[in-house]
C-alpha cells in the first residue's frame, strides 16, 4: 500500500476532529483505499476495515506497533512490540454466516462501519443489542419468522460466536506475558483508536514544523509539506541554530 501524502493525511485528520470513532474509521479507510467511494467503504466488514487500517499504519509509520500495558496480575508496566504482519489474519470466506440450532435458523451478515454509525446515537446499554439486530438478516423458529430481539439468550450467544468466527480480524487480541510475574493474558487491540492517536500526534508535529519554517522562510504550507523528511529536518536544525537577539 502506498503511503498517503502529508496533505492528504492532514485533510483526513482535520475532518476527523468533528467526527466520532465510526466516521473516523471511514475517513481513514479513504486514505487506505482512495479509489473507493465513502459509501462503499462504509459497507466493508469491520474485519476488512481493521486489516486495511493495519496496512495503512504500516505504510505511514512502519512495520512495527509499539505500545505499553500494565500487567493485570501485578500491575507492572511493560512495553509491547508487534509486527503488523503478525496481527493480520486471513478472511474465512465470502459466505454469510448461518446458524441452525434446534428449531431455530438465523441468517447473519457481518458488522460494518455503517452499522456502527447507525448505532452511535443509541444508549450505551442498548448499543450491543442494536448492533446485533442489524446483523440478523432473518430468523425463524419452526419456519415462523421471529424478530432478532425475541431470540433466546443462548441463540444470541451462538450467533455472536458465529459472527466472530466469520470475521476474526474484527476482534484483534494481543498475547501478552509479564516479565515480572510470568502472568499471560490476551488484551484487545483497537487499531482504529491506536492509528488515530498516532495520526493526531503526527499531524500536530507537522503543523508545528510548518509554523517554524513558514515563520523563518515565508514558505507556503504546501511547499513545506512537499519537502522530504530529511530536507525538512535539516532546515529545522538551521532555524534552531540561528542566533537570538
Amino acid at each position: 500500500m502506498q503511503a498517503p501524502t502529508a496533505i492528504e493525511a492532514l485533510a483526513v485528520w482535520e475532518r476527523g476532529q468533528a467526527c466520532g470513532p465510526a466516521q473516523r474509521g471511514v475517513e481513514l479507510l479513504a486514505l487506505a483505499h482512495p479509489d473507493m467511494a465513502l459509501e462503499a467503504l462504509a459497507d466493508l466488514s469491520i474485519g476488512a476495515r481493521n486489516a486495511a487500517l493495519l496496512m495503512l499504519y504500516e505504510s505511514m509509520f512502519g512495520s512495527r506497533i509499539e505500545g505499553c500495558a500494565d500487567c493485570p496480575a501485578c500491575a507492572e508496566p511493560m512495553e509491547t512490540s508487534f509486527a503488523v504482519a503478525d496481527l493480520l489474519s486471513s478472511p474465512r470466506g465470502d459466505g454469510l454466516p448461518q446458524l441452525s440450532i434446534g428449531d431455530y435458523r438465523v441468517d447473519l451478515r457481518l458488522l460494518t462501519s455503517r452499522d456502527l454509525l447507525a448505532a452511535a446515537d443509541a444508549k450505551p446499554e442498548d448499543r450491543r443489542g442494536a448492533l446485533f439486530a442489524r446483523c440478523v438478516v432473518s430468523a425463524n423458529v419452526k419456519g415462523e419468522e421471529v424478530a432478532a430481539t425475541a431470540l433466546p439468550a443462548d441463540i444470541v450467544q451462538a450467533a455472536a460466536r458465529s459472527l466472530s468466527d466469520s470475521d476474526p480480524q474484527a476482534d484483534i487480541q494481543l498475547s501478552l506475558s509479564c516479565a515480572a510475574c510470568g502472568h499471560r493474558w490476551a488484551a484487545p487491540f483497537d487499531i482504529l483508536h491506536f492509528l488515530w492517536t498516532k495520526l493526531d500526534s503526527w499531524a500536530k508535529r507537522q503543523l508545528r514544523e510548518v509554523h517554524v519554517l513558514a515563520s523563518a522562510y515565508g514558505w507556503r504550507e504546501s511547499e513545506i509539506l512537499a519537502l522530504s523528511p530529511l530536507r525538512r529536518s535539516h532546515y529545522l536544525e538551521l532555524v534552531e541554530s540561528w542566533p537570538t537577539i
